[in-house]
């Protein structure tokens, strides 16, 4: 792509802080996931309840929440967000090798909400490794991908590899600001 094409460079090349300044606020979703692969006997540990830290997937969805909330102040472009809602959940893979981390985050603003969604699920995953490193020093996180974001200039999109039996995105948004998982 050409420098001229990517929104965080100007005409120069160099990187810049998109003014959003003069877009409307709109409703925006976006959701992300990724993947922690285990050996089974870790991912044991995780589903019985049993891991030497404690209830790891309760810290791991709190500490996915914070992120998103806290994406402007790691990614060094991004807008500091409103968020309406942060949805995670976390599940074994469906192939066993481990866990996948789902993230969906929510706003009304003039920016997507790609970052947030994207951050959770890392911050999620390495929250996961660390309190299961003990056990299972090799285990891999990755791969991470956005699902799908909805609202904006350039409307809806969704990952061409996407799992097809997802909900419709109206059943995907992340609870109302103030609800027990957000």
């Amino acid at each position: 792509m050409e420098p001229s094409h990517l929104s965080h460079l100007d005409e120069r090349g160099a990187a810049r802080m998109v003014d959003v300044a003069g877009r409307s606020a709109t409703d925006r979703s976006a959701t992300a996931e990724g993947f922690l692969r285990m050996a089974p006997t870790t991912l044991a540990l995780v589903l019985d309840g049993a891991a030497p830290k404690g209830d790891v997937l309760a810290v791991a969805r709190v500490a996915a929440i914070q992120g998103a909330k806290r994406t402007a102040e790691l990614i060094p472009l991004c807008h500091p967000l409103p968020l309406a809602g942060v949805r995670v959940t976390i599940e074994p893979a469906v192939d066993g090798s481990g866990l996948r981390l789902e993230a969906s985050a929510r706003t009304t603003a003039p920016t997507g909400v790609e970052m947030e969604a994207l951050t959770a699920v890392q911050v999620g995953l390495l929250t996961l490794y660390d309190m299961l490193k003990a056990a299972d020093p090799a285990m891999t996180i990755g791969p991470v991908r956005l699902l799908e974001k909805h609202g904006g200039r350039h409307g809806s999109w969704r990952h061409p590899e996407a799992p097809t039996t997802r909900e419709t995105p109206g059943e995907t948004a992340p609870p109302a600001a103030g609800a027990p998982d957000g």
